[in-house]
């Protein structure tokens, strides 16, 4: 008898190992173009993390940072992270600006266990531009911000992005997810590239301009690893109880729920 429930303690210990080990997380992800926290007022951080608070987000993605220049003398990305209750953040610098920086960056509740930054080539576009890559425990998310004035310089950053991402992680069961103002429709060539190696997870629906869309410009992917994704909610945010997306910036946010 006592050997019999020896076996069955051994079982029940296994069966409960194998339950943790493919237990499944939910993570809430948010891409917002923020237009330098100043596009229409003053200082949109405050309005903006009451937004990405209502819809329970766990990570964001932003565009257009300021940091410490004579546009924004604070240094944005950790003025949102705290309002966001202390999180954990990471910025890149795409180019010098006003005796200071701009850029875009991240922030997630999770503790960053890496980080790293990809400089995309200028070319024949209009600025520097760079993807930014935080890895967590649980998932990996990269943002970045595309030339929007020479689709070919645009097509090769993307490549770049993809290079990277594909050498680092193409093989991971881990989930990676890419975010950004893409500045490509999705018919382009930038985004048919992209989805060669990613699935889209958010929806097609028009971006930009907050106040009247009819471009879609922002997205939100995963890239085709070895990870299971379930998509539980995608959506382009136009409407907030906590904030008017008409002047917190001229790009809407958009946001995806999921479950891996």
């Amino acid at each position: 008898m006592k050997k019999y429930i020896l076996i069955l303690l051994i079982l029940l210990t296994i069966s409960s190992l194998c339950a943790c080990n493919h237990q499944k997380h939910t993570l809430c992800i948010a891409q917002y173009n923020v237009a330098a926290f100043s596009r229409e007022i003053q200082n949109s951080i405050p309005m903006i993390s009451d937004m990405m608070k209502e819809i329970k987000a766990d990570v964001v993605s932003l565009n257009e940072l300021d940091s410490c220049n004579l546009r924004n003398p604070n240094y944005q990305l950790a003025d949102f992270a705290q309002s966001m209750g202390d999180w954990n953040y990471r910025y890149a610098k795409a180019l010098d600006f006003k005796n200071g920086a701009y850029g875009i960056g991240i922030a997630c509740k999770d503790d960053i266990t890496e980080s790293f930054v990809v400089k995309l080539d200028q070319g024949e576009g209009l600025e520097p531009r760079v993807c930014i890559v935080i890895e967590t425990k649980d998932y990996v998310l990269a943002s970045t911000h595309l030339d929007f004035l020479n689709e070919e310089a645009q097509l090769n950053q993307a490549k770049t992005v993809i290079a990277a991402l594909q050498e680092k992680y193409g093989h991971s069961k881990k989930p990676v997810f890419l975010c950004g103002d893409m500045n490509a429709h999705p018919e382009s060539s930038t985004i048919q590239e992209l989805r060669k190696f990613f699935n889209q997870l958010s929806p097609s629906n028009y971006t930009f301009p907050a106040n009247n869309p009819n471009e879609c410009l922002d997205y939100i992917f995963a890239l085709k690893n070895k990870a299971q994704i379930q998509i539980k909610y995608g959506k382009v945010m136009d409407t907030f109880a906590s904030g008017d997306v008409t002047i917190a910036s001229d790009h809407l946010p958009i946001m995806v729920e999921l479950s891996f």
